[in-house]
């Protein structure tokens, strides 16, 4: 950059610019110059290529009224700076300040030329120091303009201090150690407006960009940062193209409008928002919710009639607004000639040109031919109406205002240290004649003050400014006008953290009914369901499916069901876990009232009967059929329907127990009365042959008695040992219905259950083969035959009892038992008591010795 030559007969040091740029600036001399970079025209013009000595320019065009008000802050600032006796005294400051053009090789140009100074040859001084350059550089106001900026700038660690630049990447502080800025990072931005669409549950957005390091990081980390959050997913990622590229705008466009998202996020700056909102007109994209970053929120060029049915109601980030006083009077009193070195001040010279319309002499002769004005330089700015004088929304100009003043107090804490107590090496101290950039830099790190408006400013250790941004909305007002206005703020504090403060009543929405936009890929899944990611799509995009049997959801988008304990079941809802039903054989239910009653009608019968054989008991039917085993039967009988009342009701461990021990006891209990019946009735028979008197001798009373006990005995010990090995209890079973809980009895062994039915199977049998050998016995006998067929129906209910046990779930296999030994019991009954009760009571006639020995009634 710079060329060391010799001057006459003797070699000084010396140093010449190679090329000197032309640049747009202001300047004003003083101690101590501060640098700024500004946009003060919003576009620039390529000369062609030529391979010439001759430097080529490039042609700024587009005079950016709201850019140049930015630099003339600075120089505000700087003056009040300059008339305070408590900041910085006897130290003047001085500026440079520059317009980059919004292209980055002029920003880039200006800030090399504040950082070498703009001298285009000088001598070293004798220590080797050159003419003085900037001491720090307010701006860029490009993300990508202050990367490239600060690349550079930080190896000479001359301190930068960004007022717009808001790219989260300049936060790494080991690749720009001498960044610093007073807007937020984009980072807290792209938080603040995942907590907007949180708010008010929008779960599905569109994000476009810009296509430069401002809007390419927050595309990288946008969602990350959305999905961390839970506060949703993209349903699409853009990147708005520079220049005029109408097929991808287009493109762009439709697919807006054909996403299910109502809700567009742009970070992107204005010039991009204009060319969007061109094709979004063509297109006729109307029903969406914008959220503007702070780099179109306040733009006023966009705050059109004609683009407000698309754009009213947005919702977007803002710097923090804030007041300078002083700043609207100075801005009226600026003149063309009021800076140092005018040749140098060719901004206030095209700023006075464009307000006014006119030109400074010399000009062309077609601007004089086509009647152009020419400027004087004594027109007054009072006259004029332009929103360069509107200082009641200065938001990036406050941002300018504390970055100057941060540069300002740092100066001002260094020319205070106190020698011998200074932070350098050997605890020195740095002065205003061997200042060095780098010095200046540690003080910046560790400034803190507030601002005339209240807002306190310093910087953490990444050079980032405290997060605070306003959120604004875009009204369209009765008149047709269209303002915007703050509707809450976005902050970070050190106790409370990130917070946001909005008031959703101010809010202007730009649909009807009025109210905010449902934007979601699909509908939240309500309690009872979970979601299902669809394939190939963002996880904002799922099915709701229906919890199973068994399992609930209770809160809204659950990700999964969750499974009931063992002893609840799910509400038809699926939302909770209700307490399953119990199911047993009940006496409340029909089928358990109708076994009750029937096992009671037999117990009642048995009873009748008793009574009727006990009333006539001297009678000859009574007398001739063995009335002790008859009386004995009909005992047994009772116990057996009786019995069956075990079976019904909620299954406890001592019915568990008992049920089976006293159907099988009362079972083999009235087989054996029988089966000595039939005995005795063979044994008669064989007594009245000649020569068989000796046979009755083995039947008597006690031998039937003890007949009976025996038989009876064998299964009282079955039943104990049963009991004792592998007791019967009760059991909840969840096998057989997922919704119910089935209380039964476990027979415990299988083999004592088979050994009890098989004994009494064996005796029931035993009884039918005598029974049926003594069926054609005369009729003075004919018992008999009552027993063949009594015991022919006991062997076939219990016969068909044991697949109908085998094949019934829980309560109906208590049913069935109990209906087997009703059955079975009934058919005892009215097989063997029937026909002598009908003789008893309704043919008494047939009730006499002469018709039991078959001699004196006819049939």
């Amino acid at each position: 950059m710079f060329s060391c030559f010799c001057v006459t007969s003797y070699c000084f040091p010396s140093c010449k610019l190679r090329r000197k740029f032309h640049l747009n600036g202001v300047h004003r001399s003083g101690d101590v110059i501060l640098g700024g970079l500004f946009e003060v025209h919003y576009t620039s013009v390529f000369p062609e290529l030529r391979f010439t000595s001759e430097p080529q320019q490039l042609t700024c065009q587009g005079f950016d009224l709201p850019g140049f008000r930015h630099a003339m802050t600075m120089a505000f600032a700087i003056e009040e700076i300059n008339r305070n006796p408590d900041l910085l005294p006897n130290v003047t400051l001085g500026y440079s300040l520059y317009d980059n053009c919004a292209t980055l090789v002029i920003g880039f140009s200006a800030a090399l030329t504040m950082a070498s100074g703009k001298e285009e040859q000088f001598l070293l001084k004798d220590d080797c120091t050159g003419t003085n350059s900037v001491l720090g550089i307010v701006g860029d106001s490009f993300s990508t303009f202050s990367i490239a900026t600060s690349d550079v700038i930080g190896l000479f660690r001359l301190p930068l201090v960004s007022y717009f630049a808001t790219c989260s990447c300049l936060s790494n502080r080991q690749k720009f150690p001498s960044f610093f800025r007073t807007i937020p990072s984009d980072a807290f931005q792209v938080r603040a407006m995942i907590q907007i669409l949180k708010r008010f549950g929008w779960r599905w957005a569109g994000l476009l960009v810009s296509d430069d390091d401002y809007g390419l990081h927050v595309a990288r980390s946008f969602p990350s940062d959305l999905a961390q959050a839970d506060g949703g997913c993209l349903a699409y990622t853009e990147v708005l193209p520079w220049g005029k590229n109408q097929a991808e705008l287009n493109r762009i466009v439709h697919v807006m409008k054909e996403s299910t998202a109502r809700v567009v996020i742009v970070f992107a700056h204005q010039i991009h928002m204009i060319q969007l909102m061109k094709e979004v007109m063509v297109q006729d994209v109307t029903g969406l919710q914008w959220i503007a970053s702070e780099a179109w929120t306040t733009a006023t060029v966009l705050q059109t009639p004609q683009f407000m049915p698309y754009l009213g109601g947005t919702l977007g980030i803002a710097i923090r607004r804030g007041e300078i006083p002083g700043l609207g009077d100075f801005l009226l009193k600026l003149q063309p000639y009021i800076f140092d070195d005018n040749t140098e001040n060719n901004m206030m010279i095209q700023f006075w040109e464009h307000i006014f319309k006119c030109k400074f002499a010399p000009v062309a002769a077609e601007w004089r031919e086509g009647g152009g004005a020419l400027c004087t330089g004594h027109e007054d700015l009072h006259n004029i109406d332009t929103e360069f004088l509107d200082v009641s929304n200065l938001r990036p100009e406050y941002n300018i205002y504390k970055a100057v003043y941060a540069l300002a107090h740092a100066l001002d804490r260094l020319l205070r240290c106190e020698p011998g107590r200074g932070p350098f090496s050997g605890s020195s101290c740095a002065t205003l004649h061997t200042l060095e950039p780098w010095q200046l830099i540690y003080y910046l790190e560790n400034i803190n003050f507030t601002t005339s408006f209240g807002d306190e400013v310093s910087f953490d250790e990444n050079g980032d400014a405290l997060p605070l941004y306003d959120v604004m909305n875009w009204i369209v007002l009765p008149n047709g006008h269209i303002t915007v206005q703050n509707v809450g703020v976005v902050k970070r504090t050190s106790f409370k953290g990130e917070e946001m403060a909005l008031d959703e009543d101010k809010i202007f929405w730009n649909f009807w009914p009025k109210g905010p936009p449902v934007s979601v890929c699909s509908v939240s899944c309500p309690k009872g369901s979970r979601m299902a990611q669809k394939k190939g799509k963002p996880v904002c995009c799922f099915d709701c499916i229906p919890c199973s049997d068994g399992e609930i959801s209770n809160i809204t988008d659950s990700m999964e069901c969750h499974v009931c304990p063992e002893d609840f079941w799910s509400s038809p809802t699926r939302d909770q876990c209700i307490p399953k039903k119990t199911e047993f054989l009940s006496y409340h239910e029909p089928l358990g009232i109708c076994l009750t009653t029937a096992s009671l009608l037999g117990a009642f019968i048995c009873a009748v009967v008793f009574g009727i054989f006990t009333y006539h008991r001297s009678t000859p039917v009574v007398r001739a059929n063995n009335s002790e085993m008859s009386f004995l039967l009909l005992v047994s009988l009772k116990l057996c329907f009786l019995c069956s009342l075990l079976f019904i009701g909620r299954p406890r461990l001592w019915t568990c127990q008992l049920r089976h021990a006293a159907f099988g006891i009362s079972f083999v209990l009235c087989v054996s009365c029988i089966l000595v019946k039939t005995m005795v009735v063979l044994a008669v028979f064989k007594a009245s042959k000649p020569g068989g008197g000796a046979t009755l001798k083995w039947f008597g009373a006690l031998q039937q008695r003890g007949t009976v006990v025996a038989l009876t005995s064998v299964q009282a010990v079955i039943c104990i040992a049963w009991l004792v090995s592998a007791s019967p209890t009760p059991h909840k079973n969840i096998k057989y219905h997922n919704d119910k809980i089935v209380y039964e009895c476990v027979v415990g062994s299988t083999m004592g259950f088979a050994v009890l039915l098989g004994y009494i199977g064996l005796l029931a049998l035993l009884s039918f083969m005598l029974a049926f050998l003594a069926r054609n016995l005369p009729d003075n006998f004919n018992e008999a035959k009552l027993i063949t067929f009594s015991m022919l129906i006991f062997c076939a209910v219990w016969v068909a009892f044991v697949p109908a046990y085998v094949n019934s779930p829980g309560k109906y296999a208590d049913a069935v038992e109990v209906f087997a030994i009703l059955a079975s019991s009934f058919g005892l009954l009215v097989a063997l008591f029937g026909p002598k009760c009908y003789i008893i009571l309704l043919r008494p006639e047939r009730n006499t010795k002469k018709a039991i020995m078959g001699r004196g009634i006819n049939k």
